[in-house]
C-alpha cells in the first residue's frame, strides 16, 4: 500500500513538472529518446554546434548574459545550434558575405520551448514574442537572429537598432533611417533570401528558414545536446 502511494504521487509529480513546461499540450520533444528517433529518420532535423560548423561566425549569445529585453540571463551556456538544414544554409550565406569583405554575427538560433514560455511570462506582446500556444520558430531550430560585421574590424555594421528593439524602428520595413543603415539593412536581406531565409516583418534581425513547420517545435537544453 504504501509503495503504490509513493509511486502515484511520484507520477503525479512528473505530470505536474510537464504541465508546468508544457501548459498548452503542443507536440514538443523533450527527451534525448525522442529527438534520436527524428534524426534517425531525417538527418537534416539534427540540431548542429554552430560555432563549430562555421567557425568564422562571430556570437553575441545575449540570452547567455543580462544584456537583453528580459534582463535576465536565460541561457546557462553562450551556445547556439540550428538544424543542419538551417546550418548548411548559414554556410552558405556566410561564404558569399565573406566574399564581400562581411560576416555574420549571431544574436540567436534555436531557443528551447522552456525559453518561450518565461519571455512570455516576462512580456505579452507576441508581435515580439512568440505566443507560447504555438511555439516559436526559434523552438524548432528554424529561425535565426543575425547582423552583419565588418571582417577587417569585427565590428558589427550600423543597423536601425539594437538587438531586441522592440519599437517600429526594428521593422525591415521602416524608411526613416540613413542611407548608410537602409543599405546595411538591404544588404542583410539581400544575402538571406537566395538561402532560403525570410525576414520577420517586425524584426530586422529575425529570419525564417523555408519549410519550418515540418520541424518539431523542442525543449531539449544545450547540455542535452552538447552530448
Amino acid at each position: 500500500m504504501v509503495l503504490g502511494f509513493i509511486f502515484l504521487v511520484m507520477v503525479q509529480s512528473i505530470q505536474a513538472q510537464s504541465t508546468k513546461r508544457n501548459p498548452y499540450g503542443l507536440r514538443i520533444i523533450s527527451t534525448i529518446k525522442a529527438y534520436d528517433s527524428i534524426v534517425s529518420s531525417d538527418s537534416l532535423k539534427k540540431l548542429v554546434d554552430l560555432e563549430k560548423y562555421i567557425p568564422s561566425i562571430q556570437l553575441d549569445i545575449r540570452y547567455a548574459t543580462s544584456n537583453n529585453f528580459t534582463h535576465k540571463k536565460i541561457y546557462t551556456e553562450a551556445k547556439v545550434y540550428a538544424r543542419l538544414s538551417v546550418a548548411k544554409a548559414l554556410a552558405g550565406a556566410q561564404k558569399r558575405l565573406n566574399s564581400i569583405g562581411l560576416g555574420l554575427k549571431i544574436y540567436d538560433a534555436y531557443r528551447p520551448y522552456e525559453a518561450t514560455l518565461l519571455f512570455y511570462e516576462i512580456n505579452k506582446d507576441t508581435i515580439f514574442v512568440a505566443a507560447p500556444w504555438k511555439g516559436s520558430r526559434h523552438n524548432r531550430g528554424c529561425a535565426v537572429d543575425v547582423s552583419l560585421i565588418d571582417l577587417q574590424t569585427g565590428k558589427e555594421l550600423e543597423m536601425p537598432t539594437d538587438f531586441d528593439d522592440f519599437t517600429k524602428k526594428a521593422s525591415p520595413a521602416y524608411k526613416d533611417l540613413t542611407p548608410n543603415v537602409l543599405k546595411n539593412r538591404q544588404t542583410l536581406i539581400d544575402v538571406m533570401s537566395p538561402w532560403g531565409f525570410s525576414v520577420y516583418p517586425d524584426e530586422w534581425w529575425h529570419f525564417d528558414f523555408k519549410g519550418w513547420e515540418k520541424y518539431e517545435l523542442m525543449d531539449l537544453t544545450f547540455g542535452e545536446l552538447d552530448r
